[in-house]
């Protein structure tokens, strides 16, 4: 009876430091081959997501556009085209790969993007 308690032990004993190793090892691995936010091609959902997250929690980035601050809250629909052409005038002054991060910074600020700009801002996500 003794020996086999003992034999019981020294499974457990193996089967943990099996089990923690196994578990290190697939964590490293795991954060070697995470995406970051500047690899999201918006084909991976989860990584979208988690940049969002991420991004939500930084400091938001303003992108010379501090007037639009006084759309905020205001419904995507009732822009009239004099007010979407102020989002016009900054979108055409960035680069595109800057059109995703200045979408995230207008939704993180409660700025609903008008109708009349949203297939333009599409087009150049696209591309």
């Amino acid at each position: 009876m003794f020996y086999l308690v003992i034999i019981l032990i020294g499974l457990g004993v193996i089967v943990g430091t099996f089990t923690f190793f196994s578990r290190s090892a697939m964590h490293e691995e795991q954060i070697d081959v995470a995406p970051t936010c500047d690899t999201c091609d918006g084909s991976n959902a989860k990584c979208e997501q988690e940049c969002m997250m991420e991004a939500a929690v930084k400091d938001i980035e303003y992108f010379d556009d501090e007037e639009l601050d006084a759309f905020r809250g205001r419904p995507s629909e009732d822009y009239s085209d004099d007010e979407a052409e102020a989002f016009r005038e900054v979108l055409y002054t960035m680069r595109p790969e800057e059109v995703k991060d200045w979408n995230r910074s207008l939704i993180l600020r409660g700025i609903n993007m008008p109708n009349q700009l949203k297939d333009e801002v599409i087009m150049m996500l696209e591309n």
